[in-house]
């Protein structure tokens, strides 16, 4: 308990190296996967929802939610490899493996927009199974806002349909979403062990499989407390987020 107070987690002696630096120098590679692929699986899952709600029973509505269901049934490893295969290997877009190129000795702008083409597969990959989730309850919430009483209101007071949507249904619709949202922003971490591992990414995740492959069990110790405090730390940042939303709750001095 004293160790894991004050930030020392163990000594991996398979690498040679504290587990803290390990973990270190991984983490900001999975936080940028991780945040993108949110960001990614939100607006996407949002946006999509809205649209089959707005033209819910029509054709439309059925292939976003046939899609939703595909993409959320489907392993993510298998999505990750038949994404390597046909847009780096047939189609020749994207970098199937890494961070970055190797010797390219980039800087600047120059590297960033390099990791920036590393990033597409593997955050597309792991963003497309959560905005499937995003995606169906936004979809429910706002079919169900659709019929309230304060709606059939807004409508009666003369408000034009895209306001109505926008303002009010929209608006309270999206609560849930962020709920859920919320506590699976920690949970991803799991979901790019896989994603890591197909695409060779420098994360945490990967450093735990290895870890794992290796019996290296301080690592494994290590990765699991900051995963964990990462879920903890989401879940506050989920409260706040919703003082944002939600101007009804207010935040307690």
């Amino acid at each position: 308990m004293k160790g894991v107070v004050t930030l020392d987690l163990g000594y991996s002696y398979r690498q040679d190296r504290s587990v803290a630096s390990l973990i270190g120098d991984r983490l900001p590679a999975t936080l940028l996967l991780t945040g993108t692929a949110f960001a990614i699986s939100l607006a996407l899952g949002t946006l999509l929802g809205g649209l089959a709600a707005g033209r819910a029973g029509r054709l439309s509505d059925t292939a976003i939610t046939a899609g939703a269901l595909l993409f959320y049934a489907t392993p993510l490893f298998w999505v990750a490899l038949m994404s390597q295969i046909v847009f780096s290997l047939k189609l020749g877009l994207l970098p199937n493996v890494g961070y970055e190129t190797i010797g390219a000795n980039l800087s600047g702008a120059s590297r960033a927009a390099d990791i920036a083409h590393h990033l597409v597969l593997p955050a597309l990959t792991l963003g497309l199974f959560f905005s499937a989730i995003y995606a169906r309850m936004m979809r429910s919430a706002m079919l169900e806002t659709a019929g309230a009483d304060f709606v059939r209101t807004a409508f009666a007071k003369g408000l034009a349909p895209g306001a109505v949507t926008r303002r009010h249904v929209a608006r309270n619709a999206i609560l849930p979403v962020v709920t859920l949202a919320g506590l699976q922003a920690g949970q991803i971490v799991g979901g790019a062990i896989l994603t890591e591992t197909v695409f060779a990414w420098p994360g945490i995740g990967r450093l735990m499989f290895e870890a794992l492959a290796q019996r290296d069990y301080q690592v494994l110790l290590g990765v699991f407390f900051v995963s964990s405090a990462m879920v903890v730390l989401f879940n506050l940042l989920t409260d706040l987020v919703y003082r944002v939303v939600d101007p009804r709750i207010e935040v307690g001095t």
